[in-house]
Protein backbone atom coordinates (compact mmCIF):
# COMPACT_ATOMS: atom_id res chain seq x y z
CA UNK A 1 0.00 0.00 0.00
CA UNK A 2 0.83 3.87 0.27
CA UNK A 3 3.71 4.89 1.98
CA UNK A 4 1.47 6.73 4.70
CA UNK A 5 2.65 9.39 7.17
CA UNK A 6 -0.80 9.73 9.42
CA UNK A 7 -2.79 7.04 8.77
CA UNK A 8 -5.56 9.17 10.48
CA UNK A 9 -5.14 11.84 7.90
CA UNK A 10 -4.79 9.88 4.76
CA UNK A 11 -7.69 8.82 2.24
CA UNK A 12 -7.44 5.83 0.35
CA UNK A 13 -9.98 6.24 -2.68
CA UNK A 14 -10.72 3.74 -4.60
CA UNK A 15 -12.50 5.15 -8.09
CA UNK A 16 -13.34 2.60 -11.09
CA UNK A 17 -10.11 3.79 -12.71
CA UNK A 18 -7.95 3.12 -9.87
CA UNK A 19 -6.76 4.21 -6.40
CA UNK A 20 -5.54 7.52 -4.93
CA UNK A 21 -4.42 8.48 -2.29
CA UNK A 22 -5.25 11.56 -0.57
CA UNK A 23 -2.88 13.41 2.06
CA UNK A 24 -5.54 15.29 4.50
CA UNK A 25 -4.51 18.95 5.89
CA UNK A 26 -6.24 19.94 8.75
CA UNK A 27 -3.27 22.51 9.61
CA UNK A 28 -5.37 24.01 6.26
CA UNK A 29 -8.82 23.46 6.97
CA UNK A 30 -9.33 21.50 10.07
CA UNK A 31 -13.19 22.02 9.85
CA UNK A 32 -13.32 20.96 6.36
CA UNK A 33 -10.46 17.95 6.73
CA UNK A 34 -13.81 16.79 9.90
CA UNK A 35 -16.11 16.63 7.39
CA UNK A 36 -14.28 14.53 4.82
CA UNK A 37 -13.47 12.79 7.47
CA UNK A 38 -17.47 12.14 9.07
CA UNK A 39 -18.66 11.34 5.43
CA UNK A 40 -15.50 9.51 4.20
CA UNK A 41 -16.64 6.58 7.92
CA UNK A 42 -20.23 7.23 7.27
CA UNK A 43 -19.30 5.58 3.79
CA UNK A 44 -21.51 8.18 2.31
CA UNK A 45 -18.96 9.24 -0.51
CA UNK A 46 -18.90 5.51 -1.83
CA UNK A 47 -20.36 4.90 -5.27
CA UNK A 48 -20.65 8.51 -5.98
CA UNK A 49 -20.19 9.72 -9.43
CA UNK A 50 -17.71 11.99 -10.80
CA UNK A 51 -20.51 14.48 -12.41
CA UNK A 52 -18.25 17.51 -13.69
CA UNK A 53 -14.95 16.38 -15.15
CA UNK A 54 -13.17 19.26 -17.41
CA UNK A 55 -9.74 18.51 -19.36
CA UNK A 56 -7.28 21.16 -17.81
CA UNK A 57 -9.08 21.71 -15.28
CA UNK A 58 -10.43 19.54 -12.55
CA UNK A 59 -12.79 16.20 -11.54
CA UNK A 60 -15.37 16.74 -9.28
CA UNK A 61 -17.51 14.66 -6.96
CA UNK A 62 -18.92 14.37 -3.42
CA UNK A 63 -22.49 15.06 -4.41
CA UNK A 64 -23.66 12.29 -1.65
CA UNK A 65 -27.37 13.50 -2.10
CA UNK A 66 -28.26 13.14 -6.16
CA UNK A 67 -24.67 11.54 -7.21
CA UNK A 68 -24.72 8.70 -4.89
CA UNK A 69 -25.22 6.19 -7.31
CA UNK A 70 -26.21 2.95 -5.10
CA UNK A 71 -28.69 6.18 -3.23
CA UNK A 72 -32.26 6.43 -3.54
CA UNK A 73 -32.12 10.03 -4.60
CA UNK A 74 -29.55 8.67 -7.31
CA UNK A 75 -30.43 11.22 -10.43
CA UNK A 76 -27.48 11.90 -12.77
CA UNK A 77 -29.47 14.84 -14.49
CA UNK A 78 -29.08 16.97 -10.65
CA UNK A 79 -25.57 15.33 -9.71
CA UNK A 80 -24.12 18.24 -8.58
CA UNK A 81 -27.02 20.06 -7.31
CA UNK A 82 -27.07 18.26 -3.68
CA UNK A 83 -24.81 17.70 -1.00
CA UNK A 84 -25.17 15.58 2.16
CA UNK A 85 -27.71 16.72 5.32
CA UNK A 86 -25.29 18.64 7.35
CA UNK A 87 -25.04 22.00 8.03
CA UNK A 88 -22.55 24.20 5.16
CA UNK A 89 -19.34 24.92 6.23
CA UNK A 90 -17.51 28.53 6.97
CA UNK A 91 -14.82 29.09 4.37
CA UNK A 92 -11.24 28.32 5.71
CA UNK A 93 -9.04 30.11 2.61
CA UNK A 94 -5.46 29.53 2.66
CA UNK A 95 -2.23 30.02 0.68
CA UNK A 96 -2.28 26.54 -0.67
CA UNK A 97 -2.17 26.58 -4.54
CA UNK A 98 -4.79 24.90 -6.69
CA UNK A 99 -2.01 23.36 -8.24
CA UNK A 100 -2.03 19.75 -9.59
CA UNK A 101 -3.59 16.88 -7.33
CA UNK A 102 -4.89 19.64 -5.10
CA UNK A 103 -8.31 18.39 -3.35
CA UNK A 104 -10.53 21.37 -2.94
CA UNK A 105 -13.90 22.12 -1.78
CA UNK A 106 -16.60 22.93 -4.16
CA UNK A 107 -19.30 25.47 -3.18
CA UNK A 108 -22.30 27.51 -4.21
CA UNK A 109 -21.91 31.91 -4.36
CA UNK A 110 -21.30 31.90 -0.80
CA UNK A 111 -18.19 31.52 0.37
CA UNK A 112 -19.63 29.79 2.93
CA UNK A 113 -21.59 27.32 1.07
CA UNK A 114 -19.44 24.08 0.64
CA UNK A 115 -21.02 21.00 2.26
CA UNK A 116 -19.90 17.92 0.86
CA UNK A 117 -18.53 18.43 -2.98
CA UNK A 118 -15.20 18.50 -3.60
CA UNK A 119 -12.69 18.79 -6.56
CA UNK A 120 -9.22 17.49 -7.84
CA UNK A 121 -7.16 19.23 -9.87
CA UNK A 122 -5.93 18.53 -13.44
CA UNK A 123 -3.28 20.94 -13.38
CA UNK A 124 -2.45 24.56 -12.50
CA UNK A 125 -5.84 26.33 -11.34
CA UNK A 126 -4.30 29.17 -9.34
CA UNK A 127 -7.23 31.38 -10.46
CA UNK A 128 -8.83 29.84 -7.51
CA UNK A 129 -6.15 30.30 -5.06
CA UNK A 130 -7.94 32.09 -1.54
CA UNK A 131 -11.01 31.37 -3.24
CA UNK A 132 -12.02 27.73 -2.27
CA UNK A 133 -10.58 25.54 0.72
CA UNK A 134 -7.81 23.49 0.01
CA UNK A 135 -7.77 20.09 2.30
CA UNK A 136 -5.85 17.63 0.70
CA UNK A 137 -3.42 16.66 -1.64
CA UNK A 138 -2.96 13.63 -4.36
CA UNK A 139 0.21 11.89 -3.28
CA UNK A 140 -0.20 8.99 -5.15
CA UNK A 141 -2.53 7.68 -8.10
CA UNK A 142 -2.74 11.12 -10.07
CA UNK A 143 -2.61 8.96 -12.98
CA UNK A 144 -5.81 7.43 -12.42
CA UNK A 145 -7.78 10.78 -11.81
CA UNK A 146 -6.68 11.42 -15.32
CA UNK A 147 -8.21 8.62 -16.99
CA UNK A 148 -11.30 9.92 -15.13
CA UNK A 149 -14.35 10.50 -18.37
CA UNK A 150 -14.88 13.80 -19.12
CA UNK A 151 -18.17 15.55 -19.41
CA UNK A 152 -20.55 18.06 -18.17
CA UNK A 153 -22.20 16.66 -17.09
CA UNK A 154 -20.46 13.09 -17.57
CA UNK A 155 -22.54 10.38 -19.87
CA UNK A 156 -21.99 6.93 -17.84
CA UNK A 157 -19.87 8.70 -15.06
CA UNK A 158 -16.68 7.25 -13.51
CA UNK A 159 -17.02 6.87 -9.76
CA UNK A 160 -15.67 6.78 -6.31
CA UNK A 161 -15.91 2.67 -5.13
CA UNK A 162 -14.96 3.32 -1.73
CA UNK A 163 -13.60 5.96 0.61
CA UNK A 164 -11.85 4.89 3.10
CA UNK A 165 -9.85 6.46 5.78
CA UNK A 166 -6.14 4.52 6.40
CA UNK A 167 -6.42 4.03 9.76
CA UNK A 168 -9.52 2.48 9.62
CA UNK A 169 -8.24 -0.25 6.75
CA UNK A 170 -7.48 -3.25 8.82
CA UNK A 171 -4.22 -4.72 7.39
Amino acid sequence: MANIKDPENTIIMETTKGQVVIELRPDLAPNHVARIKELTREGAYDGVVFHRVISGFMAQTGDVKFGKSTGPEFNPGRAGMGGSSKPNLKAEFSAAKHSRGACSMARAQSPDSANSQFFIVFDDASFLDRQYTVWGQVTEGMENVDKIKRGEPVVDPDKIVSMKIAADIKG
